[in-house]
């Protein structure tokens, strides 16, 4: 496995040196780009990226040790743990809402029992706990309870992990090196390339601290938006209270038992814009894909989210839907089999 890591690193570190050369101080549109690279050095250099993969090498097997798969009915998520007696952080809409049973899986495969706590729709934050006594492996986070106060800037490194498509032994949690491109009040982006199964999963800094969870993974999967630490902090005691915070796009009340289509939604012009797809569920499945907007429902238009909140609850597992869906500039049929958003 030493060996493996050794050479993955070399191979990532190896492409990170060839795409920085041939940037050479540009970005897509061709002007400068002034950020700060490792050590606060304008242009990174051979010595940045040796101790970039030092940083790495030395705070990766901790962090993946933390970093567990959230399995909830056919689909999955990630999380990591930040406390001894197993407190998992995650995204709302990974957790979907409070006290709901699900299973985590360990990094070595080991599964425990656990339960959803609070979360926050509105910033897509969330909290879980692990039921199983014992001691966990934990992370520890960034300590900045503002945006303000938060040790990371614009340009630094960081690498993200997560179990990318769902847990899988042979390979455990998946790292990606990148650097923040954008931060603002309640969110953080990264060039971390990430995609489904990933969402909930941490994103930390050269030092190993956690800095982020990932919440949206974007249409390109190297435009990823990630939630704050100082966002946890804000809501932290309301989440342990197991309090549902807002009405925001990323969870909603689920009922037991309800059906699931597998899609988190956000309001367009044109009709709800698909933010996050479960590749397990029906529309995964099915084919449908982040970016993709819905508008009709079987021959019925939707332009609220609340209209498909409303139409879920009056289906059950095993109906049958047609979703008309906007993709790549084209209206399309799917037509899906609802599936059951909970496994007892």
């Amino acid at each position: 496995m030493k060996e493996f890591m050794n050479m993955y690193l070399r191979r990532a570190v190896g492409m990170m040196v060839m795409v920085l050369m041939v940037l050479g101080g540009m970005n897509a549109r061709g002007g400068e780009v002034k950020r700060p690279y490792y050590n606060d050095k304008s242009v990174p250099n051979g010595d940045d990226i040796i101790a970039i993969q030092k940083d790495l090498q030395k705070n990766l097997a901790h962090a993946r040790a933390a970093t567990v798969c959230i399995q909830m009915g056919l689909g999955s998520g990630s999380g990591v743990i930040v406390s001894e007696d197993g407190l998992v952080l995650t995204a709302a809409h990974v957790s979907s809402g409070v006290g709901k049973k699900l299973t985590i899986v360990m990094e070595d495969g080991t599964k425990h029992k656990a339960i959803t706590l609070g979360l926050n729709s509105e910033q897509d934050a969330a909290m879980l706990k692990i039921l199983d006594k014992g001691k966990y492996p934990f992370v520890k986070i960034e300590p900045g309870k503002t945006a303000e106060e938060a040790s990371t800037k614009l340009g630094d490194w960081v690498f993200a992990l997560g179990h990318s498509g769902g847990f899988d032994k042979a390979r455990g949690s998946v790292v990606r090196l990148g650097r923040l491109t954008r931060i603002a009040d309640h969110t953080i982006q990264s060039d971390c390339v990430l995609i489904g199964g990933d969402s909930g999963g941490p994103l930390f800094d050269m030092n190993g601290i956690l800095i982020g969870i990932h919440s949206r993974v974007g249409k390109v999967s190297d435009v990823n938006m990630h939630v704050p630490m100082h966002v946890y902090h804000t809501y932290w005691k309301r989440m342990l209270n197991n309090e549902f915070i807002g009405n925001g796009p990323f969870a909603h009340r689920p009922v037991m038992g309800q059906a699931f289509i597998g899609i988190a939604v956000e309001k367009a012009e044109n009709g709800l814009k698909i933010t996050d797809v479960d590749e397990a569920a029906a529309a995964g499945r099915a084919g449908i894909k982040v970016g993709d907007i819905l508008q009709m429902v079987n021959g019925k238009k939707i332009t609220e989210r609340k209209q498909l909140v409303e139409l879920m609850k009056k289906r059950k597992e095993g109906d049958e839907l047609i979703l008309g869906i906007l993709q790549n500039g084209k209206l399309k049929q799917f037509k899906i089999t609802l599936t059951k958003r909970w496994s007892e």
